[in-house]
């Protein structure tokens, strides 16, 4: 399979790679050169399954605050 460099440096992984290896958006890859040529590693990485998991923003503290003297007052029953 061929694929061209834009003027940009950019290139597309063709379709028929991306389903075997199981790629998909916003996916890292990690780009080496061995020995005059490049590789690629596609790192599916256990964190990034997380992504978007955490809330951001002011929340409601004392609700936060409550949440967590519960959970200790049971680790402590």
């Amino acid at each position: 399979m061929k694929t061209i460099i834009t003027s940009k440096y950019q290139t597309t992984i063709p379709k028929a790679i991306r389903d075997r290896l199981g790629l998909s958006v916003k996916d890292v890859l990690e780009w080496k050169t061995e020995n005059g040529r490049i590789v690629l590693f596609p790192l599916k990485q256990e964190f990034l399954k997380y992504r978007n998991a955490i809330r951001i923003g002011r929340g409601d503290i004392a609700a936060d605050i409550q949440v967590a003297r519960n959970a200790r007052v049971e680790k402590y029953r």
